[in-house]
Formats: structure tokens, sequence, C-alpha cells
């Protein structure tokens, strides 16, 4: 009998889910699910390392997420959906792993840098904000995957969980296995200002969006700022619209408006409504299955916590090795 490996990923539930996140990370999560023993979370405590400030939102994002989820193809009967903040274990082994993580490999952290570079608005020089990556790694080895399909911003964070593994397993022997990072084909998008598509950034096409809400973004978007008359020559490859050409256009319409963009042979809102085509296709219909799931509150919630009661028994027993191993007392509710 083959056992099915186990895989494992999440997202913060910290705004509505973007085009970046289906392709970065939800369509590998669908694929993976009927071949995998699949375990998907949301991330609702991440949520608060950058919106500690307002959490109001919090419990709406975290059932809008799920939404998304059901929507874009995951089966609660095929993989275990749950919520982070009701596997306590998450925090426990947090703390756990606080206590032998150098300091310097969380002040390395590329993304740590990045965010807070990019988002200006608000105070990240907490110990949340540096310390996510280690809750990443309790959320990620709690339940000894041997994959974690993310997107590439998040590559970092899952080494840093790899060597927080090996750490522990040097410390006190072997508990954790050493999880892989497969990446989707299109690991990361651009957003409407050029920028790579973020809801912190501001710039991203929502799987929520209405198809015309998604047409007026695309209308919108920024293009090669050397094309400044119709009659002007540009520059794909520099062009945020053709990036979103080459995630969801087929290879020959791909190869047309690249070559007309070069020699001006065809107009930046015509290759906006040829990429606008293939948006309606492949989004269009998520949107129509979106409207039938939120309006099943009873669904949405029952996924939620079915997924939390089985993620627990599998959190609990890793907890129970990792405190025999460390020979403390085990933990009681």
């Amino acid at each position: 009998m083959n056992v099915k490996q186990r895989t494992l990923s999440g997202m913060q539930s910290s705004g509505r889910l973007h085009l970046g996140n289906y392709m970065g990370a939800l369509v590998n999560w669908v694929r993976l699910q009927s071949s995998h023993d699949a375990f998907f979370f949301i991330a609702d405590w991440h949520a608060l390392s950058t919106n500690y400030e307002d959490t109001s939102r919090v419990r709406d994002f975290t059932r809008e997420m799920v939404v998304d989820w059901l929507a874009a193809g995951l089966d609660p009967e095929q993989c275990t959906i749950f919520q982070q903040s009701r596997v306590p274990e998450h925090a426990i082994l947090h703390v756990l792993f606080s206590m032998i993580t150098p300091l310097p490999w969380l002040e390395r952290n590329p993304t740590y840098k990045d965010q807070q570079a990019n988002i200006g608005d608000r105070d990240l020089a907490t110990y949340g904000f540096l310390g996510y990556p280690v809750l990443q790694a309790a959320d990620i080895l709690l339940y000894r995957p041997q994959q974690v399909p993310v997107g590439v911003d998040q590559l970092p964070h899952v080494e840093l969980t790899r060597e927080i593994a090996r750490r522990f397993n040097h410390l006190y022997g072997e508990v954790f296995p050493i999880p892989q990072t497969p990446l989707t084909e299109t690991p990361k998008l651009p957003g409407l200002d050029g920028r790579k598509m973020s809801k912190s950034y501001g710039n991203a096409v929502f799987l929520c969006d209405s198809p015309q809400e998604r047409w007026d973004k695309v209308r919108t978007m920024v293009t090669d700022p050397q094309r400044v008359r119709r009659t002007d020559p540009g520059d794909p490859e520099v062009c945020p619209v053709y990036g979103l050409h080459e995630a969801f256009s087929d290879p020959v319409t791909r190869q047309e408006v690249a070559e007309g963009c070069r020699t001006a042979g065809i107009g930046c809102i015509d290759c906006k409504k040829r990429l606008n085509g293939f948006l309606d296709e492949r989004f269009t219909p998520i949107y129509e299955r979106r409207q039938e799931i939120v309006a099943d509150r009873g669904r949405v919630e029952g996924v939620i916590i079915d997924g939390s009661e089985k993620a627990a028994k599998v959190a609990a027993e890793t907890l129970a090795q990792v405190y025999d191993a460390m020979h403390i007392p085990p933990f009681t509710r």
C-alpha cells in the first residue's frame, strides 16, 4: 500500500486573495490535493504581524479566504482546511522554537527588509514581525510535511524552517523531516503598477472582483513608459501587461502582442483587451462559483471547524514527540 506524502501550506487572512496568490500557490494546492495528504491553513495569527493596529476585519478575511479557496477548486473531501488560531499547539511550538533560533537568522531575512521598505504606513519594528518566520516554522513542522508548496516570496521563510528543523534535530534527535518547496510555473505576477502584485501595495486584481471590476483595473494598468503615443514602439519585457500575458495568454497571442508592441502594430488598449479575454475565461467561472458559496455561511464555517479538529489531532501527536525529545513535561489541557 502506497502512503501519500503530506503537503502543507497556508495564507495570511490579512486581505482579499489576488491573482498572484492564485497563480503563486493556489493552483498548485488544487493540483496536489488529490495526490497528497494535503493540509492548508488560514494564517490568522500571522495577519497580526503587519495589521495589529486594526484587527477588525481578520475574521471576515478568514471566511472570505475559505470562500476563495473553495471557489478555486479546493475540496474538503480531499484536503484538510483549517484555521491556525483554532490549534493552540502552533503557539506552543513557536515558543519552543524561539528558544533555539539565533537572532541573526531572523535579521538577515530578505522579506523582513523588503516589507519594512515598502510598507511605510505601519510600524513594523515589533518582535511579532521579526519573529514571523519562527511562527511559520512551527506552523509547518507541527504537521511534519514532506512538501511545502509556496510562492517564491516565501522561499526564504521556508528555508529558515528547514534550518530550524535541522537545528532541533541536532539538539534533541530526529523529530522533523526537512520539507521540500515545489513552486508553480508562474510563482510571481506583476501588479497594476509594475511592482509585484500585493494587497499591501494596492496594485492587485482580486478573485472576488467582478468581470467589470477586473476589466476596469486591467484597462488602467501602467505600460511601457516609452510608448507615449500609439505609434511609438515599445518593449514588452518591461511592460507589466505583457507579464500577465505570459501567465495567462496562449503562445500564439503572446507572440502576436509582443511583436505588435515592438513594431507599434498594436495599441496598449488592444493589448489589454486581448489579455482580459483570457482573464475572463479563467476567472469568471471562479467568480460565479464564489457567489454561490458566499451565500452559504454554514458550509464555510463547517469546513473550518471540521478541518481544525482534524488538524488539532495531528498537531497534538507531534507536540507530544517534541516534549519527549526535549525531556520536558507534556502539555495538557
